[in-house]
C-alpha cells in the first residue's frame, strides 16, 4: 500500500512539473520513463497527462500489446503496451499482478488528435538536454518513431520517441488482431 501511495505522489509530482515545464518554460525537455527494461524519452511538447493504470477494459480481437480502453478524466483512450509495441517480435512476458500495479499511463497530447495512452512500466522525471552527455543517431533499422539516443551523465542510453510519428504509423492506429 505505501508503494502505491509513493507512486501516486511522484504521479502527482510529475504532472505539476509537467504543467510548470508548459506554461513556464523550463528547460526540461523529455518526461524519461522505462518499459519493458528500456529507457525512453518521450518530448514534452507530445506528451499529456499521467494517470496510474486502473480499469482498464479488455477490447476482444485486438493485438497483443493494445491494453484495451480506459475511461481518463471522462474521455475514452485506448491503451497500448509501449514495449509490447516496439517488440514485434512478441517476445514480451506477460506482467504480473504487482508490476500491472506499479504501472502507469501517459496520455499523448491533445493536439496529436489520437486519444491514445502509452503504458509504461515506471516513471523516471523529467529529464533536460544538460542531464545527458552524448547523442547518436538511431541504431539502422530501428522504427521510424524512433529519435535520437542519448546517453546520460551514469552511462545509462535512452531512446528518445517521436510521439507524433508514432501516432501517424498505420500500424500503431489499428488494433484488430
Amino acid at each position: 500500500m505505501a508503494n502505491r501511495e509513493a507512486l501516486r505522489e511522484l504521479q502527482s509530482r510529475l504532472a505539476s512539473r509537467l504543467q510548470a515545464a508548459s506554461t513556464e518554460g523550463v528547460s526540461a525537455a523529455w518526461l524519461a520513463v522505462k518499459a519493458g527494461g528500456g529507457n525512453y524519452l518521450f518530448p514534452l511538447a507530445q506528451s499529456g497527462e499521467i494517470f496510474p493504470l486502473v480499469n482498464v477494459q479488455d477490447v476482444p480481437y485486438s493485438r497483443s500489446w493494445f491494453r484495451g480502453v480506459v475511461n481518463l478524466r471522462g474521455g475514452l483512450f485506448g491503451v497500448v503496451d509501449l514495449a509490447g509495441f516496439i517488440d514485434e517480435a512478441g517476445t514480451r512476458q506477460a506482467l504480473s499482478d504487482q508490476a500491472l500495479a506499479e504501472s502507469s499511463v501517459v496520455t499523448l497530447n491533445t493536439a496529436l488528435e489520437v486519444n491514445c495512452a502509452l503504458m509504461v512500466d515506471g516513471l523516471a522525471g523529467l529529464r533536460s538536454r544538460d542531464a545527458f552527455s552524448g547523442t547518436a543517431a538511431p541504431v539502422e533499422g530501428s522504427p521510424a518513431y524512433f529519435g535520437p539516443r542519448y546517453t546520460d551523465l551514469e552511462g545509462e542510453s535512452w531512446q528518445e520517441i517521436n510521439l507524433r510519428s508514432l501516432s501517424q504509423l498505420p500500424q500503431f492506429l489499428s488494433i484488430s488482431a
